[in-house]
């Protein structure tokens, strides 16, 4: 069963890494930490070693199973360019989005120079496919930005800007090549403040750019209280879906068995590794 989300710009989440760690201010607070370090030490939980990384190759298949169109957000809980995992994970992570073409496959990430130099590597067939998009955190200027270049140079169909927690004035943004842009304040324990001046600023300059732009939340300790309007309205624009319908059920269960069969090629050196 698909692993329904409550958040606002995706269905669905696919967690074919666990864990990860903290590489700049936008990971101060992060939900997923917060939720997997709860359950560390509990024999058989999913998250038993807390926020450690670990590889997942017992999920790699489960979109293969999906058989409702979902757009699923790729590693809510982890980053799949994380240092930990193998480049032959991240390729098999890539045959499993191929393969489960009916749905939209979101890929956030914050190690945008891995991403560039993954993708560089993989073959031909499996990047600038159109049900999968590939996009970058921007939380401030020192961090967030320089991100924005290798997701620019990154082989993919669409790319796009997760301004999440917007930190700071982000001052102007090279919007070449970007697709569609996210922003969003931060929530939870501890969320530092978010000036409306800053959103305006980001949408302004979508707009001028033609990029749809999608405002999650205002945040805060209590983000439903905030809400998400902006102005008095909510901003909900995404790219077009990818074309591709629901495959008959036996090419399903062939790309399956394929698949099946790549991760077991590997698995032994290199997804226990992990």
């Amino acid at each position: 069963m698909a692993q329904q989300s409550s958040i606002e710009w995706t269905d669905a989440t696919w967690n074919p890494v666990r864990g990860c760690s903290k590489v700049s201010p936008g990971c101060k607070h992060c939900y997923a930490e917060r939720f997997a370090e709860r359950w560390r030490g509990i024999p058989g939980h999913p998250y038993e070693r807390g926020f450690d990384p670990r590889l997942v190759p017992e999920h790699l298949l489960d979109p293969l199973g999906w058989s409702a169109r979902r757009v699923i957000f790729v590693n809510s809980m982890s980053d799949l360019f994380h240092e930990a995992v193998p480049l032959s994970y991240i390729r098999l992570v890539f045959e499993a989005m191929a393969a489960a073409d009916w749905h939209v496959f979101q890929v956030l990430t914050k190690r945008a120079e891995r991403m560039r130099e993954a993708l560089s590597l993989l073959p031909e067939h499996l990047v600038e496919l159109p049900h999968v998009w590939l996009g970058v955190s921007v939380e401030d200027v020192a961090h967030g930005v320089p991100r924005i270049g290798p997701l620019q140079e990154s082989k993919s169909s669409i790319r796009f800007l997760s301004v999440e927690p917007l930190l700071e004035n982000l001052g102007t943004l090279d919007l070449d090549r970007i697709d569609w842009m996210i922003v969003g304040g931060e929530s939870g324990p501890g969320a530092r403040p978010m000036e409306e001046e800053w959103v305006l600023d980001l949408r302004r300059q979508a707009r001028s750019s033609g990029i749809p732009f999608f405002f999650k939340q205002w945040g805060g300790v209590w983000k439903h209280k905030s809400g998400r309007e902006l102005r008095g309205e909510e901003h909900n624009e995404m790219p077009a879906m990818s074309p591709y319908d629901l495959p008959p059920r036996l090419v399903r269960r062939e790309r399956t068995v394929r698949l099946r069969a790549r991760l077991a090629s590997v698995q032994m050196e290199e997804v226990t590794a992990g």
